[in-house]
């Protein structure tokens, strides 16, 4: 009978490769570096191949054993579809589910999306991760996500992605900036008196497309680090800025002294969707996750 890998080994071999240290990696895994690197080269030995590049203090991997971890991954993937399925028996929406989220959709959205997956599947752990476009895309192809709620256009890759919903901008400002005579044409504005967001928060982007910001001058060379911080900032009278309808629906300017109105781009918004791997077996589970997440973003991106 032929020699196979183990899964503990390919386990092991994907530690190595994301922590690129096999002291780390070994503490990753909860074993000792003396044994992680014996497993390494068991693993070599298995497949009669060189993974790794080494010398006295560091190592490298060849490009064939780069090809094998990218392999070796989609297997631990199959594994733990095979192992969720059996916990679920076989039935959609049961066992463990893990949805990444965006920071400018999450605080909106997750909340309501819980409450009808606690509804309508008990059998469903709904699993929830926070984190930006690239770091949760990042997840899902390394198998740690299932699913991810992002703003679109975005790069994805060979990922599955849909658009669910649109999600409006609003042009928000104080009521003092409205009393001044300002108009709603942001390129009429003075310098720096947009505030965004850092630029790692694909909804910066979004909105200076969506909004057809033509004059970067406009924009502060100062960006916030939330929503909330930018909620502050403009209730504050420094600056204007643009606000997801979402976040308007779920209250975020109430308290303040800041007004919502229609930029002069007009119908200016975002595409809210979701990606996923086109490969996993819980497609099924997916396209009812899809349609739940859709409800909810409805009645959240309905415009007043």
């Amino acid at each position: 009978m032929k020699r196979l890998p183990s899964i503990k080994q390919l386990q092991y071999l994907l530690a190595l490769h994301e922590y690129q240290h096999f002291g780390r990696a070994a503490d990753a895994c909860y074993i000792g570096q003396s044994t992680l690197s014996a497993a390494i080269a068991n693993l070599e030995e298995t497949m009669a191949v060189q993974l790794l590049e080494r010398d006295h203090k560091s190592f490298i991997f060849t490009p064939l054993g780069e090809d094998i971890v990218r392999q070796a991954r989609y297997i631990i993937e199959q594994c733990e579809e095979l192992t969720d399925f059996a916990k679920s028996q076989g039935k959609p929406m049961a066992g463990p589910f893990r949805l990444g989220c965006i920071p400018t959709i999450a605080p909106f959205v997750l909340s309501e999306v819980m409450a009808l997956c606690r509804e309508r599947y008990p059998d469903l752990q709904l699993l929830l991760r926070e984190d930006t476009s690239d770091n949760s895309l990042h997840a899902l192809g390394e198998g740690r996500l299932d699913m991810v709620l992002l703003a679109l256009p975005y790069e994805t890759g060979t990922f599955h992605a849909e658009v669910l919903a649109q999600d409006g901008f609003k042009l928000v400002l104080h009521q003092d900036w409205l009393d001044r005579g300002f108009s709603n044409d942001i390129n009429q504005w003075p310098d720096e008196s947009i505030f965004l967001l850092e630029r790692e928060h694909c909804l910066t982007n979004h909105a200076v497309k969506a909004c057809e910001l033509e004059d970067s001058r406009k924009v502060n060379p100062f960006f916030a680090t939330s929503l909330h911080t930018l909620i502050q900032m403009v209730n504050n009278k420094l600056g204007v800025t643009f606000m997801p309808q979402m976040a308007i629906n779920s209250g975020v300017l109430d308290g303040t002294e800041l007004i919502a109105q229609q930029p002069g781009a007009g119908n200016a918004y975002r595409d809210i969707g979701v990606a996923w791997r086109p490969t996993s077996s819980k497609a099924r589970s997916y396209r009812i996750m899809a349609d739940l997440i859709t409800e909810v973003l409805l009645n959240k991106c309905q415009s007043a």
